[in-house]
């Protein structure tokens, strides 16, 4: 396996994204994430023909086959009320969520 998340990289997303992870959970989440990329890596290595299109999936959803995209409408909840009433802390019908720190990268 060839490293490519180094430990240092690793550190930096874990306090990016404010995880709290003991030692060895995060020998074992970098190990799996560089997993992750060489199992990438070998799939960029199967020849593909450059006429074979880019898909996100193996079957190709063509108007043919798919139902029409539906058209978005706004369906309000009933009792707003009922779901604000769950949250720990609310204000003026808003759900109050903590501040999340912002460091200048």
């Amino acid at each position: 396996m060839s490293e490519e998340i180094s430990r240092e990289l690793f550190d930096h997303l874990v306090e990016l994204a404010a995880f709290e992870l003991s030692e060895e959970e995060a020998d074992y989440l970098r190990r799996e994430l560089n997993k992750q990329l060489d199992a990438i890596h070998e799939l960029e290595a199967v020849p593909v023909d450059e006429n074979t299109p880019i898909t996100s999936h193996g079957v190709p959803y063509t108007p043919d086959i798919s139902a029409p995209p539906r058209e978005d409408q706004w369906q309000p909840y009933p009792q707003p009320e009922k779901i604000l009433a769950q949250a720990p802390e609310t204000e003026d019908g808003y759900i109050v969520v903590p501040d999340i720190p912002h460091e200048t990268l």
